[in-house]
């Protein structure tokens, strides 16, 4: 119990009471946390079809994570783009302010959620399963690279546990999806080897911001495979 409520302090801003496992002890949980979470949202796109159902549901997901996962991806899209050796990337990351290139990246990743969520045909589970597979990535990254610096994404990695657990939690998810499964846990896989090898060439390692960064990334890569299988 105590993993699954640190879990759902972790990934969410829904109050938790009483004592919670380190986030990375809580990993095996994460997957199930965005299942409920996507779900929930899903069902908003069905109360109220469209596009502005899809945009309602957005921003209730970003309310309901505390923007978490946007945080990490503009602070990575600022490093890379301004960043030219490690130790820059990592001052960066560091900062709380958010540049030109910060933004345009949480502008492009809502407007891709946003447009693939007004195509789907089956919502809560397009949403359970993209919400399920992102979370699953952070784990899958975490528990294949190595950390870059001390800061949260340290600590998730030296706390990581039974993280299989999460990644076979993230595919039985998928299967939510029905045939598409196959195709979202494909596209995650090659994500994650890709995001690895991506960040321990330019960092050394991962930080907090790129688990956040390629979760975001997954789920937009989910909802687009989603959008193009399960499209009206």
């Amino acid at each position: 119990m105590r993993s699954l409520l640190g879990a759902v302090q972790f990934l969410t801003v829904i109050p938790v009471r009483g004592a919670t496992a380190p986030p990375g002890a809580s990993a095996p949980w994460f997957p199930l946390v965005g299942v409920a979470l996507g779900a929930g949202a899903g069902a908003v796109v069905l109360a109220i079809p469209g596009p502005l159902g899809a945009a309602v549901a957005l921003v209730l997901l970003t309310a309901a994570t505390g923007g978490l996962h946007e945080d990490g991806l503009a602070d990575v899209a600022d490093a890379v783009r301004a960043g030219r050796t490690p130790e820059r990337i990592h001052d960066i990351l560091k900062d709380s302010r958010v540049g030109a290139y910060g933004v345009l990246a949480i502008v492009f990743s809502i407007l891709v959620r946003w447009q693939a969520l007004s195509l789907v045909a089956a919502p809560v589970p397009a949403l359970a399963a993209a919400a399920a597979l992102s979370r699953a990535t952070m784990v899958g990254l975490a528990w294949t690279a190595p950390p870059a610096g001390d800061g949260l994404g340290a600590a998730f990695i030296a706390t990581l546990r039974l993280p299989g657990i999460a990644l076979m939690l993230g595919a039985a998810a998928a299967a939510l999806a029905g045939p598409s499964a196959i195709f979202l846990i494909a596209f995650n896989a090659l994500l994650v080897a890709a995001a690895r090898a991506w960040f321990v060439r330019r960092l050394g390692g991962v930080t907090g911001d790129c688990l956040g960064a390629t979760a975001q990334v997954s789920e937009c890569l989910s909802l687009v495979v989603l959008a193009c299988e399960l499209s009206t």
